[in-house]
């Protein structure tokens, strides 16, 4: 199966358009490896689902322990939000929500990544703030900014699903897989 394929596949399944799927967790498209990743991706995946983040986070810890990295994203296509899980070698190193949300706060684990400080510095913040302090003109700014981020973290930490094309180095054939779960 294509990316493309799985692609549309995937995108309807997460508008609960699949009469089997309805929450739009029942699948995920599994790339082949992709410059030495490979992508899982559907709303499953997500680490800032309030029911499903506990159990990305837990599923992040046990790849990196086992496979050095591995990174969990949320980029809502339609303004609607981002979200990033990097964790390395058994650690979190970062989780950071910005979706609107009232409990983005409480999903943030760890220091600001050098995507994160850079940017915030970029745009005259300091690099690094307190959740609680998240108030004022100047942090709504930093909102509306993280609100478009994971792309640009995915891409320079590891393979961007967004920019994926035919000259990257594939090997293997991806596939669509049932996830463990249950539709609703």
């Amino acid at each position: 199966m294509t990316f493309a394929e799985a692609e549309a596949v995937i995108d309807e399944d997460g508008h609960g358009e699949a009469e089997d799927n309805p929450d739009g967790l029942a699948r995920v498209y599994v790339s082949p490896e992709i410059e030495g990743w490979t992508l899982v991706i559907g709303p499953w995946c997500d680490p800032c689902n309030t029911d499903r983040s506990d159990e990305v986070l837990r599923l992040c810890v046990d790849l990196s322990s086992r496979y050095g990295g591995a990174q969990a994203y949320y980029f809502g296509t339609q303004n609607d939000g981002s979200a990033w899980l990097i964790a390395e070698h058994g650690v979190v190193v970062r989780r950071y929500c910005e979706t609107g949300r009232v409990d983005d706060g409480l999903l943030t684990l760890g220091e600001p990544l050098v995507q994160e400080r850079a940017e915030r510095e970029r745009m005259g913040l300091p690099p690094v703030w307190e959740e609680s302090a998240r108030n004022g003109d100047a942090e709504e700014e930093w909102k509306w900014r993280a609100f478009d981020m994971a792309d640009e973290i995915a891409s320079a930490l590891g393979v961007n699903p967004l920019t994926l094309t035919e000259s990257m180095p594939v090997h293997g054939v991806g596939v669509l897989a049932e996830t463990p779960a249950p539709a609703r």
